[in-house]
C-alpha cells in the first residue's frame, strides 16, 4: 500500500526539499533500510534535483504508510519549517490560491492582460528617493501636465526584485511604497504580481501574499489585526503563524488615497498586541511602524498626495510607476481598436495636440481620449476633413459621455433619438450620480457605500448596463460592497455638470450641502464662488472641476449637450462675464501658483486663447521685454507647461525680475533650453537657480546666463547644484564677474559632475588662478568637450597650466583661449601639448600677441598632430617667417580643415608661401586671409593654387589690395576650379 502522506504532499515535497536536505533524507532511508545501494546509485546519476527528489519519493511511497509516517516524523524533527509548510500551510495555501484566483479574475484573464506589450512597463519600476513638491501638493492631472508625463529616474528595479535587497550589502525592505497618479496602473500592477506569484514565477519562498484594499478597510472603525485577517481571508484558519512571523508573508495595501481616515503617525496609539481591537487608522500606522506584523513585508500603493502622509523615515523603498511612451500609446490604441486605420487616425490626432499627448501617458486617460476621438471620427466626417478635432478636456469628456449614452463608439449616430432616449430613460439616475459626484468631490470622497447611494436617491438596481459600467463601478468582497467612478476625472466632469445645472436656479451656496447659507443668486455668483473655492485650495483638488465648469460654457460643448443637459446657446448670457472674472483673477499681482495657471486652463476650456497666443508670439519673436504684466506672467507660466515650442527653447532674456523669476521657478523645471540673458541677475537669483538645477525632476539641458551680474557667490551656488544635477549639458556664463573664486567653485564641481559637456566662461575675470583651477579639473573630468575662456586675462602662465592638462585629457574637443595675452610662451606650451593630444579638434588663439616664434612652435606641432581640424590664429603678429612655417606644416598635415590667419601681417611673400603649400595640401577646406596687406601678386599666386587645389571650398580675402589684376587672375582660376563655393 502506498504512503498516503507522501502522495498527498508529493508536489510540495518536490518544490521544498533542497539538495543538502535530500542527502540527509537518503542517509536516513539507508539507515532504516528503506532504500538499497543500487537505488541510491540510480538517484545520484540523475541530472536535476527535482528528478532526484521525485525518485526518492516514489521509492518511499512504495514502502507503505509505516515508512511514510517514519519520514514524516524525521522531517518534523529535522526541518520544522518544511514540516509546517507541508502539514499546516499547504491546505491553506491551496485554498488561498483558489480564493485569489476567483477574486482577481481567472488565470486566463490575468494571463491575457499580462501579455499586452504596453504593460511591460509595469515590470520595471522607477526607484525614487522621495516625493517632489508637485507630487505632494498637486492634483494628478496637474502633476501629469507639469511633468509632461516624463520620468527622470535613471534607476529601475524589476518587479521580481521589489522585495529583495538592491545589493549584497543591503537588507530587504520591510516597507515598500509604490506611487503613481490615478489610472497609471497601480491596481493592475498588484494583480500582475499576484498572478506571477500564483504561477510560481516569483517570490516562491513567500508562503502567503495577503492583498487588502483600503476602500474596503473604510468599513471598519475598530478592529484587531487577527480579526481583519480572519474577516478578509476566512479560509486561513491558523493565523498565529502569520501574525508571529513563522510563515513568510507579504501584505499588500492597495489604494491609500481611497482610505477615508488620515494617517496621523504623531498622534497614533502604539500597539503590539495583534488580538487587540484598535482604531483602523491606528492599526495601519502600527503595521507600517512594525509593532504589528513585524516580520511581514508590507507593500503600499497610493497616489502621490496620499503617500506623503507616511514619514519618509519609515519607508525603506519608494518606487514610481512610469506612464506610456510613444510606442506604448500606439500599442495600446492598436489593442483598443481592431481596425488598424482607426488606431492610426486616433494616434495622429493625439500626437498633433501636445496637451492630449501628455495626458495619454496615463493609461486611463489614453483609454478615454482614444475612445472619445474614435467616436468623434465615426460621427463627424466634416471634422476629419477640416482637422477640427476636439482639443479641450471638456470636449473630450463630452464625447466620451455621449458615446456612453450611444452605447458603443463603433455605432454611427444615425440620429439623436437613441442618445436622447437613453438620456430620457436615465435622466434621474444621471442627475443623482452627478450630485453624488459633486458632494463627494467637495468632501474629498471618491469611494461610496450603500448608505451613500441611498442618501442621493440612487436605486442600486438601476446600476446596470453600459451607461453605468462606462462611468461607474462596483466591487463586492467578504467585507463590503463599494462603488466608485471609473476615474476621478469622470467624477469631476459629472460634478461640474451638476453644479452648472444647479447654479442656474440655486438660492444658497451649493458648497455647504445644507439648506441654509448666505444667499447666492444667479449663475455668475455661483461660478465666482466655485473659482474662489478652487483658488483657496492648497492641493488643487477643485482645479479640474472648475476647468470642466468653464468648458461647459464653450459653444462647442453647448452644441454637443444641447437638448440633454444644456439649452441651446444658453452659454451666451454667461460667457462674457465669466471670461472677465477669470481674467480679473489673473490681474492681481506677479505671484504665480498652480492655481493661477489653472485659471489659464479654464480660459482655454472656455475657448478664450487670445492672451496665451499673444505671449506665445512674443516668446517666438523675442519681444517679451516690457510686456510681462501679471496676466501675461500667468499666461507665460501656462505656456511653459503646455507648449512644446516653449519646452524646447524658452527665451526669457531681458524681461525678468527677481520676483517674477521666483514665481516662475517651478514652471522652468521641464524646459530643455533656457535663455536668461541680460536680466541683471545677481548672486541672490543664483541661489534660486541653484535650487532649480538641484531638483530631482529638473529636465534643463542648456542654460544661458550671459550678460548678467553674477559674481563668485552666484557661481558657487551654481557649482553646488552641478554636484547633484544630472541633466545639464551646456552652461553659458559669458560676460559676468565670477572671478578666480567662482572659477574655482565651478572647477571643483566639475570634478564630480558627469553631465556638463559645454562650459562658457568668456569675459569673467577668471585670470591666471582661475585658469589654474580649471586646468586641474581637466586632469580628472571625463565629460567636458567644449571650454570657452575667451577674454579672461589668463596670460602665458594660465595657458601653460591648460596646456599641461591637455597632455592628459583625452575628452576636450573645443578650446577657446582668444584675447588672453598668452603670447609666444603660452602658444609654445600649447604646441607641445598638441604633439601628444589626440582629442582636441578646435583651437581658438585669436588676439593673443603670438609672433613668429609662437607660430613656429604651433606649426611644428601641426606636423605631428592628427586631431586638430579648426585652428584660429587671427589678429596675431605671425609675419613672414611664421607664414613660411605654416606653409611647411600644411604640406605635411593631413587633418586640418579650417585655418584663420586674418590680420597677421603676412604680406605678399607670406601669402605666396601659403598659396604654394595649398597646391599640395588637399584637406584644407576653409582659408581666411583678410586684412593681410595682400596685393595682386599674392592674389595671382592664390589663383594658380586654386587651379590645382580640389579641397578648398571657402576663401576669404576681404580688406586687402588685390586690385583688378588680382580679380582677373582669380576669375580665370574659377573657370577651372569646380570646388570653391564661397569667395
Amino acid at each position: 500500500m502506498e504512503g498516503i502522506w507522501i502522495n498527498r504532499y508529493r508536489k510540495q515535497l518536490v518544490k521544498s526539499i533542497s539538495g543538502p536536505f535530500l542527502e540527509t533524507i537518503i542517509r536516513y532511508m539507508k539507515r532504516q533500510d528503506l532504500i538499497s545501494a543500487e537505488e541510491v546509485n540510480q538517484i545520484q546519476e540523475l541530472s536535476t534535483l527535482s528528478d532526484k527528489v521525485k525518485t526518492v519519493i516514489d521509492v518511499l511511497a512504495g514502502k507503505g504508510n509505516t515508512a511514510s509516517e517514519s519520514l514524516q516524523t524525521f522531517i518534523e524533527t529535522t526541518n520544522s519549517q518544511l514540516y509546517l509548510s507541508i502539514t499546516i500551510y499547504e491546505p491553506m495555501v491551496q485554498k488561498h490560491i483558489e480564493v485569489l484566483q476567483s477574486k482577481f479574475g481567472s488565470g486566463n484573464d490575468i494571463s491575457a492582460m499580462c501579455e499586452k506589450p504596453f504593460l511591460e512597463r509595469l515590470t520595471n519600476l522607477l526607484l525614487i528617493d522621495g516625493l517632489t513638491d508637485i507630487q505632494q501638493k498637486e492634483h494628478d492631472v496637474m502633476q501629469t501636465e507639469a511633468t509632461r508625463g516624463l520620468k527622470n529616474s535613471l534607476r529601475h528595479t524589476p518587479l521580481e526584485r521589489l522585495f529583495l535587497p538592491l545589493s549584497k550589502v543591503n537588507i530587504p525592505p520591510r516597507i515598500s511604497v509604490t506611487v503613481g497618479v490615478a489610472g497609471i496602473g497601480k491596481s493592475t500592477l498588484v494583480k500582475l504580481l499576484l498572478y506571477k506569484w500564483l504561477k510560481g514565477e516569483l517570490y516562491r519562498d513567500v508562503t502567503f501574499i495577503l492583498p487588502f484594499m483600503f476602500r474596503e478597510l473604510n468599513s471598519f472603525e475598530r478592529i484587531s489585526a487577527e480579526k481583519l485577517l480572519k474577516l478578509t481571508f476566512p479560509h486561513i484558519t491558523e493565523t498565529n503563524h502569520i501574525l508571529n512571523g513563522t510563515a513568510k508573508v507579504v501584505l499588500i495595501f492597495d489604494g491609500l488615497d481611497e482610505f477615508k481616515y488620515p494617517l496621523e503617525f504623531s498622534n497614533s496609539q502604539i500597539c503590539t498586541d495583534p488580538k487587540k481591537d484598535i482604531q483602523i487608522d491606528n492599526l495601519i500606522t502600527n503595521i507600517i511602524r512594525g509593532t504589528i506584523f513585524s516580520q511581514a513585508t508590507v507593500w503600499i500603493t497610493s497616489r502621490p498626495t496620499a503617500a506623503s502622509q507616511i514619514p519618509a523615515g519609515l519607508v525603506d523603498r519608494m518606487t514610481e510607476l512610469r506612464g506610456f511612451g510613444e510606442l506604448e500609446i500606439k500599442d495600446f490604441l492598436e489593442t483598443l481598436f481592431e481596425e488598424r486605420t482607426m488606431a492610426m487616425q486616433v494616434f495622429l490626432c493625439i500626437k498633433a495636440h501636445k496637451s492630449l499627448y501628455i495626458m495619454c501617458s496615463v493609461p486611463s486617460f489614453c483609454l478615454m481620449i482614444g475612445l472619445s476621438l474614435a467616436y468623434y471620427l465615426r460621427i463627424s466626417n466634416d471634422g476629419v476633413k477640416t482637422g477640427n478635432f476636439p482639443r479641450t478636456m471638456t470636449e473630450i469628456y463630452t464625447y466620451f459621455f455621449k458615446m456612453i449614452l450611444n452605447g458603443d463608439w463603433q455605432e454611427k449616430e444615425q440620429d439623436a433619438l437613441k442618445i436622447e432616449q437613453t438620456f430620457s430613460n436615465n435622466k434621474k439616475l444621471i442627475i443623482n450620480l452627478s450630485k453624488l459626484a459633486f458632494y463627494g468631490l467637495i468632501k474629498r470622497k471618491f469611494v461610496f457605500y450603500e448608505q451613500d447611494m441611498k442618501a442621493y436617491g440612487i436605486d442600486l438596481t438601476s446600476l446596470q448596463g453600459s451607461l453605468c459600467t462606462g462611468i461607474f463601478s462596483k466591487d463586492d468582497s467578504n467585507i463590503c460592497t463599494v462603488y466608485y467612478f471609473t476615474h476621478i476625472t469622470i467624477q469631476e466632469y459629472l460634478a461640474a455638470i451638476y453644479y452648472y445645472t444647479a447654479a442656474k436656479r440655486a438660492i444658497f451656496d451649493l458648497f455647504t450641502d445644507s439648506a441654509m447659507s448666505w444667499p447666492k443668486i444667479g449663475f455668475h455668483n455661483h461660478f465666482k464662488n466655485a473659482i474662489s473655492k478652487s483658488l483657496q485650495s492648497e492641493d488643487g483638488h477643485l482645479d479640474v472641476f472648475v476647468r470642466f465648469l468653464s468648458g461647459l460654457l464653450s459653444p462647442e460643448v453647448n452644441g454637443l449637450l444641447q437638448g440633454l443637459l444644456l439649452t441651446k446657446d444658453e452659454q451666451n448670457s454667461y460667457r462674457a462675464s465669466v471670461m472677465h472674472h477669470l481674467q480679473c483673477c489673473l490681474n492681481t499681482d506677479y505671484i504665480i501658483s498652480s492655481r493661477t495657471v489653472n485659471i489659464m486652463h479654464c480660459l482655454h476650456e472656455l475657448q478664450h486663447t487670445e492672451i496665451a497666443k499673444g505671449v506665445a508670439d512674443a516668446l517666438r519673436t523675442g519681444s517679451l521685454a516690457g510686456r510681462l504684466t501679471p496676466i501675461n506672467c500667468s499666461a507665460l507660466a501656462y505656456l511653459l507647461q503646455v507648449s512644446e515650442e516653449c519646452m524646447e527653447e524658452t527665451n526669457l532674456s531681458n524681461c525678468l525680475s527677481y520676483n517674477i523669476f521666483k514665481s516662475l521657478l517651478p514652471r522652468l523645471l521641464y524646459c530643455h533650453n533656457l535663455r536668461l540673458e541680460n536680466n541683471q541677475f545677481n548672486d541672490n537669483v543664483m541661489d534660486l537657480l541653484g535650487s532649480l538645477l538641484s531638483a530631482k525632476d529638473c529636465q534643463i539641458k542648456k542654460i544661458s546666463l550671459a550678460e548678467n551680474l553674477i559674481g563668485n557667490k552666484g557661481a558657487k551656488a551654481i557649482a553646488q547644484s552641478l554636484m547633484v544635477n544630472r541633466t545639464l549639458a551646456a552652461l553659458d556664463l559669458r560676460s559676468n564677474s565670477i572671478g578666480p573664486k567662482g572659477a574655482k567653485a565651478l572647477a571643483n564641481a566639475l570634478k564630480i559632475n558627469q553631465g556638463l559637456v559645454s562650459l562658457n566662461l568668456q569675459n569673467n575675470f577668471v585670470a591666471e588662478d582661475g585658469a589654474k583651477f580649471t586646468a586641474e579639473t581637466l586632469h580628472v573630468n571625463r565629460k567636458l568637450t567644449v571650454l570657452n575662456l575667451q577674454k579672461n586675462s589668463i596670460g602665458h602662465e594660465g595657458a601653460k597650466r591648460i596646456a599641461s592638462a591637455l597632455k592628459h585629457n583625452g575628452i576636450l574637443k573645443e578650446l577657446i583661449l582668444s584675447s588672453n595675452c598668452v603670447g609666444d610662451i603660452g602658444a609654445t606650451a600649447i604646441a607641445e601639448a598638441l604633439k601628444v593630444n589626440r582629442s582636441l579638434t578646435t583651437l581658438n588663439l585669436q588676439s593673443n600677441s603670438i609672433s613668429n616664434n609662437g607660430a613656429t612652435a604651433l606649426t611644428a606641432a601641426l606636423k605631428l598632430n592628427e586631431g586638430l581640424i579648426n585652428l584660429n590664429l587671427r589678429e596675431n603678429s605671425i609675419g613672414l617667417n611664421g607664414a613660411m612655417e605654416i606653409a611647411n606644416a600644411l604640406r605635411v598635415n593631413k587633418v586640418l580643415r579650417s585655418l584663420d590667419l586674418t590680420a597677421n601681417l603676412l604680406h605678399d611673400e607670406g601669402t605666396a608661401a601659403i598659396a604654394s603649400a595649398i597646391r599640395e595640401n588637399q584637406t584644407l577646406t576653409s582659408l581666411h586671409l583678410q586684412w593681410n596687406f595682400i596685393s595682386s601678386d599674392a592674389a595671382k599666386a592664390l589663383a594658380q593654387a586654386l587651379q590645382s587645389n580640389h579641397s578648398i571650398t571657402s576663401l576669404d580675402l576681404q580688406e586687402n589690395s588685390i586690385g583688378d589684376e588680382g580679380i582677373i587672375a582669380l576669375s580665370a582660376a574659377l573657370k577651372n576650379n569646380s570646388v570653391l563655393t564661397s569667395l
